[in-house]
């Protein structure tokens, strides 16, 4: 086992993982750095969805490690994983997941309150949240009341409202039109930098991948190069990983 570099906050080697016998991620190795914006490319099919959920400690790999801020979570139980994702991750996927009862806010809210804080202190950050993300007046309307869009921001408000240390975003925009999904994603890409949140975006879209600081790219499993964007230092261009 060897421990990960100093300067990234996640890190992960030679990630092998199977579904029914199809081989997802053969051999994948990452790492990213604390408050990078890094996307994860490749054609739908290609692996980027069981990566991010290895690194977020949702499934385990077959083989290899994965850690983060020097704690491998691939030797943690499942529910030190779950302590994990509910203390320092925060997730976002192509569907909201909003629980249909709750209000807006109730719903951005509801990672707070499961944590012990107290109603009127989530309230305040919920709405808080809401607001930044434009989604101030939706607060106390319930999912179906609310349009695709605006369910989707709900969704990244629950996702920020912990401030987590690493935001997991799994082509997140999918289910959005272009324009839609265009301004969703600067303000994710725009909350993340404010407060530097390390996020882990997944997409096959390359007008998404352009927001982040960098691409690793992965085809029928495997990582096949990283991409510098927007000035980000210190990493080669390009590598092949096999």
């Amino acid at each position: 086992m060897v421990a990960p570099p100093d300067n990234d906050v996640l890190w992960a080697r030679a990630l092998h993982h199977s579904h029914n016998g199809s081989p997802a991620l053969q051999g994948v190795s990452l790492g990213v750095r604390e408050g990078e914006i890094l996307a994860v490319t490749g054609p739908r099919g290609s692996g980027k969805t069981t990566l991010l959920r290895c690194l977020s400690g949702r499934l385990v790999a077959r083989e290899g490690e994965v850690w983060f801020n020097s704690a491998p979570v691939h030797t943690m139980t499942a529910l030190q994983r779950e302590r994990l994702r509910r203390e320092r991750f925060g997730w976002i996927g192509p569907e909201p997941d909003l629980v249909p009862e709750l209000t807006a806010w109730e719903n951005t809210a509801l990672p707070l309150m499961l944590r012990g804080t107290s109603r009127r202190a989530a309230k305040a950050a919920a709405l808080d949240w809401l607001e930044r993300l434009d989604a101030g007046e939706c607060a106390r309307k319930r999912p179906h009341d609310l349009l695709q869009a605006q369910r989707q921001r709900v969704a990244l408000a629950r996702a920020l409202v912990t401030m987590p240390s690493l935001l997991f975003a799994d082509e997140p925009t999918a289910p959005l039109h272009r324009a839609d999904g265009a301004q969703v994603l600067r303000t994710l890409t725009a909350a993340a930098r404010s407060h530097r949140i390390t996020v882990l975006l997944a997409t096959h879209d390359p007008e998404v991948a352009a927001l982040a600081d960098r691409t690793a790219h992965l085809l029928d499993g495997r990582r096949v190069n990283s991409v510098q964007l927007n000035g980000a230092e210190g990493r080669d261009a390009c590598s092949l990983s096999v």
